[in-house]
């Protein structure tokens, strides 16, 4: 029979015909390699003296174990833990060679010419060479825009296939309710509506409208959305530890986005590295095949975090068993695992059985076919426009800057002003970027210093401190600048900057803070105040009497009341990117609104803890020394004019409100819909987050929001942990954000059956 007559090689054939034809001709051996992701993709190259590439002994070694290679984790992957960088790494001019290298050699030592997946990491933008890097999570929340997070989405999903990527890993489903954890930057924010609705927005725009048979358009990538489930409720903000979770707020809180993306078609999940009641993840039968695959439907793909497989042994006993549980749980896809690479010998001994080994081999190989591999194992589309690319990170960073005070109205600054730009984040760029960045090409993007004086500001600098420690000698000097000014903009924060003397974890966590990191993975605090440095700077410069505009540019709420305080503004850019400086810059100078709205409840301090907004609806009081009240509430973020809210008005599945610019300004508002459950099968919370609209308003207009109460809006975890609508009385509350929802006035809604029509399925 000759090659052309395979079924699995015919491109008419169905993509589920070709699989079961791929799988009927492997051997067991094959079949284990296609699950495995064992290595590093930076160890399968180096550059020439010629400054060409070509493959290492390493990548040889793996494709002979295994005839073949199922996924090569990385291999345009640039950061300090790989050691890649403009003189060791591929950049947009040369990935593409470099994938297709690699994957001619992958074919060809393949006997069936099983093309690889090449997995790699997109958190804000894909982590590679000259790459576009958008702001990261939290501040993708604060904007409260899937429209435009869907755009960028699909501009980094496009880089990725142009570089001769195929998949995409990005972080979208865990839940910050914990701003201790370094991670919190990677979250969406604290709500599980808003974090759902960013999440559809992801997965629409990294794969697209997908043809026949599920195929992947050539600029469109498979999504692995992570990490599934509760990762974001680790206990004490520490990563990776256990999750202390009810199933109620597993399913209330931690599962929203999931399902969203899943229903969205999401291509993958990965399994989070804590456990849930008592089993890992990567081990948790219930959680991967009873809930997701049974329950939701889910078809796709189920990748194990780097080396979660391996952990497993702490309760199978050894490599070999914990390989079988997590094969047996529901995971198809393992990452830098030996666990795995054990399969063909756990068939032989009865560990499992090959029934379970070919449904994982299925889907690996299904996301092949629908990705055209099979047919174009080396090909790349046009590398997407990079003006394109900063067009849209720079729009993202404006659309999060959020202001969160200005009660001396000192704000929009003009021009004429002199200012004093201060700070240890106003004149830099590498601190703006978030964790999982990679090296960028110097003079790539604006501090915030570089943008004022660009748009004509009479600046002056003094750095003043640094991010971390107390050395105070450079105080001195922005105090200077300070009391000569007409206003001081205080630029302060932290960093998830890694640097190449950071010490990692084997997964590539940070081990421990080195220079001025104070966030990203690994890097979890017990307190949530800024450098001793800072907040005396902080003191110095608002003491001087100038009035002070603090703008933090940080991957998590930190605790810093005293600006709050003190300060003439507040505002919080969380990273921004390489253009969040000119985002800021914009904000600051009324070139464009304060658009964004916290994603996040502002701690007064770490003892305050928690303070997410949708707690459960219980009579506890406050602390006898001090208020139990965020700082700043979710949902919160001044504007530069006023809004008036109506009441709100109920036609039967429609909530309208008049919304009303009382100002001198045109503004932007986000409308937000509230449910506060009265009569109810199971202990309420709060308020939920069902709704919002972005308005925007010329002075004096007025306009009608109306917002569509469906199953999507009216659906709760009912006592059998289904989610359903279920009977009861909702008050409903449109309002600037949730503390202002608590004394909005409301309209009551009886609740029945009938708001599920009979096409419908429920959340």
């Amino acid at each position: 029979m000759t090659t052309t007559a395979l079924l699995y090689r015919d491109p008419g054939a169905p993509v589920e015909a070709r699989v079961g034809d791929l799988l009927s001709r492997m051997t067991l051996r094959e079949k284990a390699g296609q699950l495995n992701q064992r290595m590093y993709g930076w160890d399968a190259y180096r550059r020439t003296p010629g400054g060409g590439f070509e493959l290492t002994e390493a990548l040889h070694a793996e494709t002979e174990r295994f005839a073949g290679l199922g996924a090569l984790y990385g291999l345009l992957r640039a950061d300090a833990w790989s050691g890649v960088d403009h003189t060791t790494g591929s950049g947009a001019e040369d990935g593409a060679e470099l994938a297709h290298l690699v994957q001619r050699h992958v074919v060809e030592r393949s006997r069936l010419g099983i093309p690889a997946l090449f997995v790699e990491e997109v958190p804000h933008g894909h982590m590679a060479l000259d790459g576009t890097v958008l702001p990261v999570n939290l501040a993708v929340g604060a904007t409260w825009d899937p429209g435009l997070y869907e755009r960028a989405a699909a501009h980094a999903a496009a880089e990725l296939r142009a570089r001769g990527g195929h998949v995409a890993l990005v972080s979208a489903l865990d839940i910050a309710r914990d701003p201790r954890w370094g991670r919190t930057e990677e979250c969406f924010g604290e709500d599980p509506y808003l974090a759902a609705r960013l999440t559809e927005a992801l997965v629409h725009g990294m794969q697209g409208d997908r043809g026949p048979d599920g195929l992947f358009a050539p600029d469109r990538a498979p999504v692995v959305l992570k990490h599934f489930a509760g990762q974001g409720a680790t206990v004490g903000g520490r990563n990776s530890a256990e999750s202390e979770l009810g199933p109620r707020e597993l399913h209330e809180i931690h599962l929203p986005a999931a399902r969203a993306g899943v229903r969205a078609g999401a291509a993958a999940v990965m399994a989070a590295y804590n456990e849930v009641d008592g089993m890992p993840c990567s081990g948790n039968r219930a959680l991967l095949t009873g809930l997701l695959r049974e329950r939701w439907g889910f078809e796709g793909l189920v990748m194990a975090d780097g080396l979660a497989v391996d952990r497993l042994a702490r309760i199978t006993g050894d490599k070999i068993t914990a390989g079988a549980l997590a094969l047996r749980a529901g995971i198809d896809l393992s990452l830098w695992d030996e666990g795995f690479t054990h399969l063909e010998e756990a068939v032989e001994r009865g560990l499992v059985s090959e029934e379970d080994l070919d449904r994982a081999v299925a889907r690996v190989l299904r996301l092949k076919f629908r990705l055209g591999l099979f047919e174009q194992p080396c090909t790349a589309c046009p590398f997407p426009d990079p003006a394109a690319g900063r067009e849209l990170s720079t729009a993202l960073a404006r659309a999060a800057v959020t202001l969160l005070r200005d009660d001396q109205g000192v704000l929009p600054l003009t021009a004429a002003s002199r200012v004093a730009v201060l700070g240890p984040h106003a004149d830099t760029v590498a601190h703006q970027l978030g964790d999982y960045t990679a090296p960028r090409r110097p003079g790539t993007g604006t501090s915030v210093l570089a943008a004022l004086r660009r748009a004509g500001v009479d600046a002056r600098h003094a750095r003043g401190c640094a991010l971390t420690g107390g050395d105070l000698s450079a105080v001195p000097a922005a105090i200077t600048e300070a009391a000569a000014a007409d206003l001081a903009v205080l630029v302060l924060g932290g960093s998830s900057a890694r640097t190449p003397d950071t010490e990692f974890d084997a997964n590539g966590a940070a081990r421990t803070a080195v220079s001025e990191m104070t966030c990203g993975e690994g890097v979890d605090l017990a307190g949530l105040r800024l450098g001793a440095a800072q907040h005396a700077l902080l003191d110095a410069v608002t003491a001087t009497g100038t009035p002070t505009v603090v703008v933090l540019v940080q991957g998590r709420p930190h605790a810093v009341p005293e600006a709050a305080e003190r300060a003439a503004a507040l505002l919080t850019a969380w990273y921004p990117g390489p253009w969040g400086g000119e985002a800021i810059a914009d904000v600051l100078l009324g070139r464009a609104e304060p658009a964004g709205r916290l994603p996040v409840s502002v701690p007064r301090s770490a003892a305050h803890l928690p303070v997410h907004y949708n707690h459960k609806d219980t009579e506890y009081g406050g602390y006898a020394d001090d208020s139990a009240e965020p700082l700043f509430g979710f949902g919160h973020g001044l504007s530069y004019t006023h809004f008036a809210y109506g009441p709100p008005r109920l036609s039967g599945r429609t909530v309208e409100v008049d919304i009303t610019n009382t100002g001198q300004r045109r503004g932007r508002t986000v409308a937000q819909l509230y449910l506060r459950r009265l009569v109810t099968p199971v202990w309420p919370r709060t308020l939920e987050l069902r709704g919002f609209r972005a308005v925007d308003l010329a002075p004096g207009e007025c306009r009608t929001v109306a917002f569509t109460l469906g199953p999507e809006q009216l659906a709760q975890v009912g006592t059998d942990l289904e989610t359903a609508v279920l009977p009861g009385t909702v008050e409903i509350r449109v309002a600037e954000s949730a503390r202002r929802a608590l004394t909005a006035v409301p309209v009551g809604l009886r609740v029945d059956q009938s708001f599920t029509a009979p096409d419908e399925t429920p959340l």
